[in-house]
């Protein structure tokens, strides 16, 4: 077993990021990544198998449960997905690509527990060492299913402080927007009436790129920008 490549930390852009419950913004590694590290760790000859599967309606989730295995060595976890609905209907779409979904999860899980992105429970986050200066916090991300990440809560006086997402100690704000920076834009875009599309766009007009790859300076003006609104 090739440990090295396993447990090989995913380069920043590898690691993407999108809007979760809450406001929360959650960190992932998209599946062809980690297929791509294990046929590199070995050298394709490695298996996976849906040993069960749910479908539950009443929940909206699909539930696999699933088998990796390479070099004599198997590890099994569930994954999970949404039911996906016509948006007028709320008819299924497609049951298969549910499932689909849900045991790429599984086989993400799976390939974690063989160190397949283990660096980032460690909290040693090459994206955010970036944002953060290089002092290596980072805290509730996984390399697998994606998990809850930082959040600054709501305060009732957040708009008079700490809303530029921690300026200091980010390697002079050249790094990638901060986590703390992305949820704090989400809230005050609720206040403003604007959801993660509308930040988009409005990110897009004034920057020339979407909310995820500001810089932590134009993050801190972007939010400037929603106070005064």
């Amino acid at each position: 077993m090739k440990r090295d490549i396993l447990e090989k930390p995913f380069p920043p852009e590898q690691i993407k990021q999108r809007e979760g419950t809450f406001g929360r913004v959650l960190d992932y590694i998209e599946g062809h990544h980690i297929i791509h590290r294990l046929n590199d760790a070995f050298d394709s000859l490695w298996s996976f198998e849906v040993l069960k599967h749910q479908v539950l309606e009443e929940q909206d989730e699909v539930i696999v449960l699933g088998k990796l295995s390479a070099e004599g060595i198997s590890k099994s976890q569930f994954g999970s997905s949404r039911i996906t609905r016509a948006k007028e209907s709320g008819a299924i779409i497609s049951i298969a690509a549910d499932l689909k979904a849900a045991a790429t999860d599984s086989l993400k899980k799976c390939a974690t527990m063989l160190g397949v992105g283990l660096h980032l429970y460690n909290g040693d986050n090459p994206l955010r060492d970036a944002q953060n200066g290089g002092n290596g916090e980072s805290r509730g991300t996984n390399a697998g299913a994606p998990r809850q990440s930082d959040n600054p809560g709501r305060s009732p006086n957040r708009r008079g402080n700490g809303g530029n997402g921690g300026n200091g100690g980010n390697g002079g704000g050249n790094g990638r927007i901060t986590n703390k920076q992305l949820s704090y834009i989400i809230d005050l875009g609720r206040e403003v009436g604007m959801d993660s599309k509308g930040l988009d766009e409005e990110s897009m007009k004034i920057f020339g790129v979407k909310m995820p790859y500001l810089t932590i300076k134009d993050a801190s003006s972007f939010i400037e920008n929603l106070r005064s609104m």
